[in-house]
């Protein structure tokens, strides 16, 4: 069986809104300047474990603009390129780069999906995605790349209104640059 891993950069104030920039991952953005190596490496650990990619319409779409001219000599671009994409939306009549709309129920899908044996079904950023999946308790794993930077405003990954979700922290790690990566999962219910 697959486990849905949620991994999504976080400013320090929980806004994880368009990290790489408006213009495109090649513009710049937020995030850019606390890439490092150790940010390359543990991201590259979590593709490397990953069979398929689940992402929204908006996330999708920009990653599908950047991505297939993309090389690294690590692979990370090859892997990103080559691996299956599910992609959700209720606007995406189709879908390039070796992906697949999930039309109709997307938890019922994300379901199915799971029941498959292989690797994790990885999501990047896709806060609308992630929200549908955590209201059917769908997420497996939250990997939060926490930012030190304070953004004042913009949307955040986890929306007012839903019961609260217990989690066990279960891993940290921290780059050279002080992000945090967190890693937290479900806590069993008694």
């Amino acid at each position: 069986m697959s486990k849905v891993v949620a991994s999504t950069f976080l400013s320090l104030d929980g806004v994880m809104e368009d990290p790489g920039g408006s213009e495109g991952f090649e513009h710049g953005g937020w995030q850019l300047p606390y890439l490092d190596d150790d940010g390359g490496r543990i991201m590259g650990e979590q593709l490397a474990v990953a069979e398929a990619l689940l992402l929204g319409r908006v996330t999708y779409e920009g990653f599908a603009a950047a991505w297939p001219s993309m090389t690294d000599e690590e692979g990370f671009a090859d892997k990103m390129n080559s691996m299956p994409k599910f992609v959700a939306s209720t606007t995406l009549k189709e879908a390039q780069w070796n992906a697949t709309v999930i039309k109709g129920d997307v938890a019922e899908e994300v379901a199915r999906l799971k029941q498959r044996p292989g690797g994790d079904l990885l999501i990047f950023g896709s806060g609308r995605l992630v929200h549908t999946l955590r209201e059917h308790n769908l997420i497996d794993e939250y990997s939060l790349w926490v930012h030190p930077i304070i953004l004042g405003s913009g949307k955040r990954l986890f929306k007012a209104g839903r019961d609260a979700t217990p989690l066990n922290l279960v891993d940290t790690k921290t780059t050279s640059m002080g992000v945090l990566v967190l890693t937290y999962q479900p806590a069993k219910r008694a």
